[in-house]
Formats: structure tokens, sequence, C-alpha cells
């Protein structure tokens, strides 16, 4: 808004919020941020940057490379993927050139028109990750909210148990790398309940709609809608009984033999290579879209409760709805948000110190001498900061105190005169006179003991 001013205050009243004008002209409005977003202070984006890096480097381990795609799409590149019904939990708008566009809600199709734009013709197996927000509008609670952030991967270009372990077994990493300790891994096949289904009931809307059912363990309403079609309870009850097969792996043993149940055993065999044995079958995740094709897993994490989930992923096949030709992909999206309440939930937070050292001129003559210690420390990988605001040296190790610096430097005339600085410890009050030009290894060193000590 154009600021108001004494000159332009021939601006009709009547063209400016009620609020605004109740105040004329001395009233500001308090502006909140949008319903279902939030705001990250220091404290909390070190935590989330802590875990978004563990993660990151997780996936260069398993030789995947990022990418980054547009924030906002063509809204035909969503419904594509996820149906019409996906229009209305997505923050759609016309632009300029009464274009349909819309705020990403998910990021995976985003990835596969990239490749079929642009990747195709690289060689394969292809392995992308990425790191990004996404909206949608939804009903906020615990573990929703309608801007949320993910991190996920895709490996593009075969379909067998070694690519699918490859991705299970990497999710798996990522959870651990970011500090999450109790989580449950739930791998099924989309093919065991899908062919019966298929198979038993010829109208297609209606199968795609009792999967869709399963995958929300409604089967409340999956009863209503067999009594309301006349279709046989003996199917509720075999489908039902299906869905609820969780466990180890030898309950396979319990199934018809199948592609699926051998698929299945194939995975679980992989993932004994990479070290995992614990992870569970779980006949009844479908996830309730049509594209994938295969193997299916998620993720949860049991202290969040009803929203648990942190990870959903598994193999589909989705170029060619964007207008490329066919290939297997098999992928994860993990919701950050929910990571790092799982993980608040398992153990207190510890925060580290945002500075190393904060240094401290004892008198007004020392500042710049003060500056240009700040200024090598930094040059050195430390955190460090000087005093800004003309402080006493009461104040400023109070400030010190108050931000969780380690260590304060303070500058004097007569350590200066030494060439040296006194280094305090900020938890302990211990202090020694250090040479100013070590002072950035004696801060190392002494970091490093107490770790050592730990």
């Amino acid at each position: 808004m154009v600021g108001i001013t004494r000159r332009n205050m021939n601006v009709s009243m009547t063209s400016l919020p009620k609020a605004l004008r109740n105040g004329w002209p001395f009233k500001r409005m308090m502006i909140q941020r949008p319903r279902g977003t939030r705001d990250f202070g220091p404290a909390e984006m070190a935590k989330r940057r802590r875990v978004e890096v563990a993660m990151r480097e997780s996936c260069a381990r398993f030789g995947f490379g990022e990418v980054l795609t547009p924030t906002f799409e063509h809204a035909e590149l969503f419904t594509l993927r996820s149906g019409q019904g996906i229009i209305d939990e997505m923050y759609a708008f016309k632009d300029k050139g009464d274009r349909e566009m819309a705020l990403r809600p998910e990021i995976t199709a985003s990835v596969i028109r990239f490749y079929v734009n642009e990747l195709s013709t690289l060689p394969k197996p292809l392995k992308l990750y990425y790191v990004g927000n996404c909206f949608r509008y939804e009903n906020p609670q615990s573990g929703r909210f309608r801007e949320f952030f993910q991190l996920g991967a895709e490996l593009i270009g075969a379909k067998n148990p070694e690519t699918d372990a490859e991705v299970i077994a990497l999710a798996i990493n990522c959870m651990r790398a970011a500090g999450l300790e109790n989580f449950i891994v739930r791998i099924g096949h989309i093919g065991i309940l899908k062919s019966l289904v298929n198979a038993e009931i010829k109208d297609a809307k209606a199968a795609a709609e009792i999967l869709r059912m399963i995958d929300k363990e409604d089967f409340d309403a999956m009863g209503d809608m067999f009594d309301a079609k006349a279709l046989p309870r003996k199917l509720f009850d075999k489908i039902a009984a299906l869905a609820e097969i969780k466990g180890e792996v030898d309950l396979l043993n319990n199934l018809d033999p199948s592609e699926a149940t051998e698929y299945l055993r194939e995975i679980f065999s992989v993932l004994k290579l990479h070290g995992i044995e614990d992870c569970q079958l779980d006949i009844g995740i479908v996830r309730g879209l049509d594209y994938y094709t295969g193997m299916v897993f998620e993720i949860d994490a049991p202290r969040l409760g009803a929203e648990k989930q942190v990870l959903g992923g598994g193999s589909y096949t989705l170029s060619e709805l964007f207008g490329g030709e066919p290939v297997f992909s098999t992928g994860f999206a993990i919701g950050i948000d929910r990571v790092l309440l799982a993980l608040e939930k398992e153990k207190p937070a510890v925060e580290p110190p945002i500075l190393d050292a904060y240094v401290i001129p004892a008198k007004e003559d020392m500042r710049k001498y003060a500056f240009g210690i700040a200024a090598r420390l930094r040059s050195q990988g430390i955190r460090a900061d000087v005093d800004l605001m003309r402080r006493t040296m009461s104040k400023n190790l109070k400030y010190a105190s108050a931000t969780g610096a380690r260590y304060a430097v303070i500058v004097g005339e007569a350590e200066m005169a030494k060439r040296s600085v006194t280094l305090r410890d900020m938890k302990s009050g211990e202090q020694r006179l250090i040479l100013a030009d070590e002072l950035g290894v004696a801060i190392k060193k002494a970091e490093a003991s107490k770790l050592v000590g730990h």
C-alpha cells in the first residue's frame, strides 16, 4: 500500500478497508499469517535444517542427485495424476494469461514431468531426490498444515525387487539419519488386493472406489457399498481378511502363491542384504491411486497417534500420462513436519548454541580490535558475533549467556598489549589468556576435548 501522508489524504475514505478507516490515519493493521501456515524462528530452523541435511546426506550416499522443480505448475499436471477431486484440495488460480495454475500439492508429478520434458535420454536407472514446500487447502490440525514440507526420492527406469528394496532402504536410512528411533516400516503389494477386487467386481468405477476405501481403512463404508450394490458378503469378508494381514514376512505362506507374493519375498530378501530385517508385511496398504502398480510401503511413527504416518511410497507408472514413454518408477515422500513432531515426542531437542564465540570490547578504544578478531574467527569457520550495541561489560556478558554462546572473547587494553585476549567459558566461568593468533585453534581444541569427554 502507498504510504499515507498529508499529500495523499484526499484518497476516498470509502475505498479503504474498514479497519483502516476506523483508525485513519494513525492506526495500523496487524496482518496475521494465513491459516495453516507457520513462521519458523532461528531455533526452529536450526532443527529443521539438521534433519534436512541428514536426509540429504543419506540420499547422496545412495547415489541420488537433487532436483528442483517450480512451486506452481499447470493445474492439469495434478488432475491427470490424482483426478479432478484434488481440485478442491489445491490452491488453484488463473494467471494473467487465463491459464489454470496451481501451487503444487505434492512434488512427484513435477519430477516426472521434468523427466519427460528433459531427462528421459539420461542413462537408467535415474536416481533423483528433492526437498520443497507443498500446499493443500485442508483443515489444519496436528501434523497437517496448508503449507507443508517434503523430502522425496524417485528411482526411474526399472521394476524389480532390487530397485524397490533400494528405495525402501534409502527411506529407512533417512529416518535413522534424522534421529528417529521409534518407527515402523510396513510393506505390501497392491496387486494382491487389486487383482482380487478387479476380478470379482466388473464395475470398474465401483472397484476403484472399494480400493480407495481399503486405502482409508473405511470398512464400514465399504460394507454399506456392498449392501447397496448387492455384492457378495463372502467377497467382503475375504477382502477384509486379506487387508488385516500384518506382521512377519512368513505370513505370506498363508496366501495363495502368486507373482505378487513371490515378488514381496524377494524384496524382503534383498533388504536383509542391506542389513534391514525388522520390516513388517502389510497386505492392507493399497494407496488408492490408479498409477501404483506393485510394491507399496509406509512408515509410521507410533508416538504421533492417529496421524502417525510420516512416509508413503511405492512403485508406479506415471510418465505416459504426461506424454512420455512408459517407464517404471519407485519413490517415496517424507513429511518433514511430521518427522520433526515425532522427534520432539521421542526426546526433548537439545538446542545447540547459535554462537561459538561472542567478542566483547572491554573499552571503546578496543572496538576496532574486537571487529577484527570476530572477522578472523568467522574466516576460520567459527560462528562469531561482536558487540554492536555498545553495551557495558556486564551487560555484554549477560547477552552472551542469553544467546547461548559457548565462549566470550574479551578484548582489553592489557590483553592487546600482549597480543592476547581473554577466553571465557560461558558454562563453567573459567577464563584464560590466549594469543589472538591462536584463538580459533584454541576454541576448536576446547570443543573437541568436550566431545571426547562425553
